[in-house]
Order: structure tokens, then sequence, then C-alpha cells
């Protein structure tokens, strides 16, 4: 029998996540929920890019959500520049018996010793009344900053370090409110934008270099931030707008969690809008962006992960990637034990049910039309 699975958000993750849920027979889409007016009405399909007929239609109305009745939730809203708002939406989803997956709010994939524990007490509160469970995942916060330096570490038998890297060109990545307002890029140098605010990397990346610790069985004495950014040499356009020349078109930043004095776990990012600016800072392993994992210990491993698709750039694939975690941990939440769930706990997530030769669906999207 298909999980019948409701969905918050049409955004960059959320569209590509509504197009998994109507096209794999593995879900039953029972609602979609958007914020944007505009939206309301019109047909899951069509707000996901499917060719193809859902028969359900966008509404901005929580209760006609909860009244479809969905096993599970998959929240994509925006929890960035609004994270009381997403855990408000959470704990009303999960006190409603509803399971839920997600990109939001952030804080949730570990929060331990990140939030205070009334607030992580509401949200268990929640899930115990309504006998249901939370995941929240991604990819960087996500999967390549836990489930894959995991099992990289399960192989060796000494570590010193490990350290998960994002190196990519945002150039192509057309959301406004992330790219300007919370990472500050067009912004003045003297500008500190939400990312940069002080102990906001340590809070937003901290629950990898926390989960990572609880993993390798390593206290953490303290989280350390840094960062550096370089100005545009020149004006230029972006997917997301303009960039005036002088303001920030580069960013390197660097979440450590320290153990006795030593950097044990790091988070780097080097994030440009242009591949020419800052060549003495780390390169991709493919143009446009990729992800890498280096443990040092014995052995010692550099792994890089180079996201790609058929149908975007490096951007879109590492979308679809977060996106594909998401659905794909829905079978499992759905059956795990009430309360915050992460990637300690849950099974491995193998993709069961994704095989599709040609990469399409197109069996599914005919019985939709």
């Amino acid at each position: 029998m298909a999980i019948r699975v409701a969905h918050i958000g049409t955004g960059n993750v959320g569209r590509l996540a509504l197009t998994q849920l109507i096209t794999d027979p593995r879900f039953e889409l029972t609602a979609v929920w958007v914020s944007s007016e505009p939206k309301v009405g019109r047909d899951a399909a069509e707000l996901a890019g499917v060719d193809a007929w859902s028969g359900v239609t966008a509404t901005n109305d929580w209760e006609t959500l909860l009244a479809s009745w969905p096993d599970c939730a998959v929240y994509c809203a925006m929890g960035d520049n609004r994270t009381p708002e997403a855990f408000k939406d959470c704990q009303r989803l999960l006190a409603a018996g509803i399971n839920v997956v997600g990109s939001a709010p952030g804080l949730l994939q570990y929060p331990w010793q990140l939030m205070p524990d009334k607030y992580i007490a509401r949200v268990e509160d929640a899930a115990q009344q309504g006998n249901s469970s939370i995941f929240i995942t991604g990819v960087d916060p996500g999967f390549a900053n836990d489930l894959i330096p995991f099992a990289l570490a399960g192989t060796c038998q000494s570590i010193e370090q490990v350290r998960c890297m994002e190196i990519a060109d945002y150039a192509t990545y057309d959301g406004a409110i992330v790219m300007f307002d919370v990472m500050g890029f067009g912004k003045p140098l003297d500008d500190i934008p939400i990312l940069l605010q002080p102990g906001v990397l340590s809070i937003a990346w901290g629950t990898s270099i926390r989960q990572l610790a609880a993993g390798l069985g390593i206290e953490i004495d303290d989280i350390t931030e840094s960062y550096e950014r370089e100005p545009a040499p020149e004006a230029f356009d972006i997917a997301a707008g303009h960039v005036e020349k002088g303001t920030v078109a580069a960013m390197r930043f660097q979440i450590c969690g320290m153990v006795d004095g030593h950097p044990a776990i790091v988070i780097e990012h080097v994030t440009r809008l242009r591949e020419d600016l800052r060549p003495d800072w780390p390169q991709p392993a493919q143009p446009g962006g990729s992800y890498r994992v280096q443990i040092t210990g014995e052995p010692s491993y550099t792994v890089d992960i180079c996201p790609s698709s058929r149908k975007g750039d490096h951007n879109h694939a590492a979308i679809v990637a977060a996106a594909g975690r998401i659905v794909n941990a829905i079978p499992a939440v759905v059956t795990a034990p009430p309360g915050i769930r992460t990637t300690l706990d849950l099974p491995l997530v193998t993709g069961n049910g994704v095989y599709a030769p040609g990469g399409t669906r197109s069996s599914t999207a005919e019985r939709l039309r």
C-alpha cells in the first residue's frame, strides 16, 4: 500500500521533492501546501514541472492539509529566515500524528548540545503526543557530512581528523533570499549577513559536528568558526540577481569541533560566484563544484563526490540529491519510534524502489495523465 504523503513548500528543494512524490508509486500525494497566493489552486504536477495531472491542487490552508490524513509530511518550507515558524509547523504536524521528513528546521538534524533542552522537549513532546517521528536532512548539512563520513570512518583503525568540504560555484543557484539575505553575496564587505552573525555558523553546522562526534564517540570541548570574503573585481549578473563591483563575490568559512585544542572535526565551505575568484582557495574535483570528505587516520581517505544531472548543472544536481535523501527516507521515518530521528538511529536508506531504466518513471507519468 502506498504511503500517504502531504507536501509543504515548493521552492528549490520542495519542487524537486514534489516531483518524486508524484512520480514514485511508493507514495500517494494527499495535499500540497504553498505560501505563494498565485500557486493556490494549481495542480501539484504543474508546480513540480511534471508532464502529468495529479488531481491534487495546492492550498494555503493548514486545516485542509491536516484533513487529508497523510501518514507523513515532507516539510520543505523556508527555514533559514523563519526558524521559529518552522519549529511550530513541525510540532503541529507531529502532534497531529503526522510523521515529518524535510529540509527544515535545520537544527533538528541533531539538536542536542546546540538547542536549549526546553525547545527540544517541545518537539519530543509533540512527537510522543502524536506517536510520530521527524527526520531533517539534506546535502550539507546533511548526508555529505554525516552518512558518507560515517561509512568511511567505519573502516578506520584510528582517526585524527574528519574534514567535510563543499567547494562550489553558486552563480547558477537562483534562491535570492539564501544568496543575498542569508549568505550576503552582492552586499558590501562591512555588511554582516545572517549566516555570518556571531555563532550562526557554529549552530548551523554544529548539527553535523555534534552528530559526527557522537558517532565517533568523542567529546567536543568547543566549536570555533572563521570566515573570509572576496569582493567582485567588476559588476556581473548571476541567476539570483546582480552583483556590484566591490561587493561580496566569494566566501570561505570553516567550523571546527575542538578536542584538547585540536580540530578533530572540520566543516569547510568554499563558495564562489565566478570560478576565477581566489584561485588559491581549494578547487572542486569537477567544474562547478563538488563535495569532499577527508579523513586523516589509518587509513586516510580523500573522497570527492561530484554530483551531476541530465536536467541541470552541479547546483541542480545537489538539490536533487537533497530532495532524494528526504523522500527516500519516508518509509524508514514512518516506521521509526516517535521522536527526533537522525542518521545515527535510522536504518540505512538504500534507494529501495527508485530503480528506473533510462532514468525516467514514464509508466507512472502515464498513469497520472
